[in-house]
């Protein structure tokens, strides 16, 4: 997966979370995906390479950042709570995807319940992974 087909595909996994817009309020050089108006996901290029910007867990960000070199600290955003995505190898749609929404149930955890589009707790799980 290139850079602009891992930028593409992360899109349109945002685009499919209810409740998810998206925003450019950094310029045309930064697309911001949001929920509820809380940031879940932000791309944009870092010299020449397209990157993909997630909240993680902070323990499974050290873990992912262990495990594969195109996955770093978040740019410009809190290191312990963001990574950043780059294309390479071990970076295929099905881990794209888990992050994607990983990071979507991330930030809709922490909004009242009453404005939670999904069940954090629940959605994206292996229940919901076959529909």
């Amino acid at each position: 997966m290139n850079g602009s087909t891992l930028q593409t595909f992360a899109a349109e996994c945002a685009e499919e979370l209810p409740g998810a817009q998206l925003e450019h309020p950094f310029g045309p050089d930064w697309e911001v995906f949001k929920v509820r108006g809380k940031v879940f996901m932000l791309m944009t290029e870092v010299p020449g390479r397209p990157v993909v910007i997630l909240k993680a867990d902070p323990g499974e960000a050290h873990a992912l950042r262990e495990q594969y070199s195109h996955i770093t600290p978040g740019y410009h955003m809190n290191k312990k709570h963001w990574i950043t995505l780059e294309s390479g190898e071990g970076i295929d749609k099905e881990l794209v995807r888990e992050l994607v929404t990983d990071s979507y149930r991330l930030v809709v955890a922490h909004l009242p319940k009453a404005e939670r589009p999904v069940d954090p707790h629940t959605y994206g799980t292996s229940t919901q992974a076959a529909q």
